[in-house]
């Protein structure tokens, strides 16, 4: 079959987006499709009609036709397959087939047929294989993107930090001036004048971290009466928030662990920044990185609700004595199986099903570049097989019958390829109470800017120590749905995939070269809903 051209036009023939496989004149291709509404017979129902020259394949989408022209010597069912499919690519990229949505997406759908018949001839590819196609994206954009998201972040803290050490000078100030010199008119040495004006206090932002519950008594309140009390009795993690206040940044509480303040602006578990506590690694004449993230939804009843991985190897070679190099890839112990899709440069050998997986150009005589970093691999997976998630994370509310709920979290490592760094699970609570934590494995922390308890975890690893953890707390509240979504963080080394360098050698001579692997993965949405 030789597809001519894919077109969208009006009832009457006015070409809305078409795109030529072939040499064709503007001129022409505007009188053919002038001409295709004449040529449609009335009160039929064929899906083709033809010329002297071409064939029309068309198919009514609301108010527009979607045609092929083609040579009259196709095949029509190949064609007629090849239109389905070109409809269906529409009406997945287009809420509404309409002139003014197809203009909208024209460069969308242009790039889709493209995809779909290259040079008159249909590719083999089906809807979801378009789909992905389009939505690759730039995993080394995202990153650039995090980054710059965490320094503006930092901008705004130390912005933050430092208005409240000049306010805190100031009020020195004003003290040093009341107290030396007493009452004064007109403005005295600090610059300020003695009218008193109304500031509106902060908003308290307290973070308050610890081990384990705080044992500390708080300052008896001035007033001792007994009022009304209303719901459950104040935990003695509550009692101390209440004391602290608006005054959190400043009073110095005397107990054996003393709170640490910081400011949150995000109810979000914190990011890690840079590589975190990942390793680093020496690099090698070969040095090969493999960068993956992973955006994950679970389901608080079980299984899986979204799951996509995205990854990419990069290769760097400083010596031109090992330009000519092949890369031998382990067996991944974790088997995504069809799944996982894989996208290799176009100067890369593509992987044979059923085979080992090498990294090796097309043409073997031709070296990679030196001292230049090159991606030879992609891959990407999408799907809800809940075999493939790296981290579990388990919620377990229980309501009691005193109004309270006891919360049991608990996690564990699904995925021995890697190693997990600064994994930080965010919990929501109600609104108004505070937890006592019964047990833990890790830190906790309270978070009374975003009113949650961010469990924190330094490393997680496949040993039976760390493979799994726990926290159990109480706190008021009998609605389990209160305490999701919970948001996880992490960095981790390894490749949740199971992509990993065997061994390196020379492709022309087989000689081992030295090679080094920096494998490391990040949670870009990671959350229990």
């Amino acid at each position: 079959m030789v597809v001519l051209a894919a077109s969208i036009c009006t009832k009457g023939g006015k070409p809305v987006i078409s795109r030529q496989f072939r040499d064709m004149t503007r001129t022409r291709i505007e009188s053919l499709l002038a001409s295709f509404p004449k040529l449609i017979p009335t009160n039929t129902q064929h899906t083709s009609v033809e010329t002297s020259d071409v064939r029309y394949v068309y198919q009514p989408l609301e108010d527009l036709y979607i045609l092929l022209i083609t040579n009259k010597a196709s095949n029509i069912l190949q064609d007629i397959d090849t239109l389905h499919l070109f409809a269906r690519v529409v009406s997945d990229i287009c809420r509404s087939v309409d002139e003014r949505e197809i203009l909208k997406h024209a460069f969308e759908l242009l790039g889709a047929f493209d995809e779909v018949v290259s040079l008159g001839y249909r590719e083999q590819v089906n809807l979801t294989q378009v789909r992905n196609i389009l939505e690759m994206e730039s995993h080394e954009e995202k990153i650039q993107e995090i980054i710059a998201r965490n320094k503006e972040a930092e901008a705004k803290e130390e912005l933050k930090r430092r208005a409240k050490q000049l306010e805190m000078q100031r009020r020195e100030q004003q003290k040093r001036a009341a107290t030396g010199g007493g009452s004064y008119i007109g403005g005295g040495a600090s610059g300020y004048s003695p009218i008193s004006r109304f500031e509106a206090p902060e908003t308290p932002v307290t973070r308050i971290n610890t081990s384990s519950p705080i044992a500390s008594t708080p300052r008896a309140p001035s007033f001792r009466g007994s009022g009304m009390k209303l719901g459950a009795k104040k935990t003695r993690q509550a009692e101390l928030l209440d004391a602290l206040g608006s005054e959190a940044a400043s009073p110095e509480i005397s107990a054996p662990a003393t709170p640490t303040v910081t400011t949150h602006t995000e109810q979000v578990p914190p990011k890690v920044i840079g590589r975190g506590s990942l390793p680093e690694v020496t690099p090698e004449i070969v040095h090969v990185v493999v960068k993956e993230s992973i955006s994950l939804s679970l389901l608080r009843d079980g299984g899986v609700q979204s799951m996509e991985l995205k990854g990419d190897m990069n290769l760097h070679v400083s010596d031109p004595a090992f330009a000519h190099i092949k890369l031998s890839l382990e067996t991944p112990s974790v088997d995504f199986g069809n799944s996982l899709q894989f996208r290799q440069h176009p100067n890369v050998a593509k992987f044979t099903p059923g085979q080992e997986r090498v990294v090796i150009l097309k043409d073997p005589s031709k070296p990679f570049p030196v001292n230049q970093s090159l991606t030879v691999v992609r891959w990407r997976y999408a799907g809800t097989d809940e075999s493939n998630v790296p981290l579990s994370i388990n919620c377990w509310p229980a309501p009691n019958s005193d109004g309270t709920c006891e919360v049991s979290m608990e996690y564990e490592l699904e995925n021995e390829s890697v190693i997990l760094y600064d994994v930080s699970i965010l919990i929501p609570l109600p609104d108004g109470s505070y937890p006592t934590v019964s047990s833990h494995t890790g830190e906790w922390s309270l978070d009374a800017s975003s009113h949650s308890l961010a469990w924190s975890i330094s490393k997680i690893t496949s040993s039976d120590d760390s493979r799994s953890g726990s926290l159990v707390f109480t706190v008021n509240g009998d609605d389990p749905g209160l305490f999701f979504p919970v948001k996880v963080n992490f960095v981790g080394q390894g490749s949740i995939a199971g992509i990993n360098v065997a061994s390196a050698t020379t492709a022309d001579t087989g000689d081992e070269a030295p090679f080094s692997v920096d494998a490391h993965v990040t949670a870009e949405h990671y959350q229990v809903v």
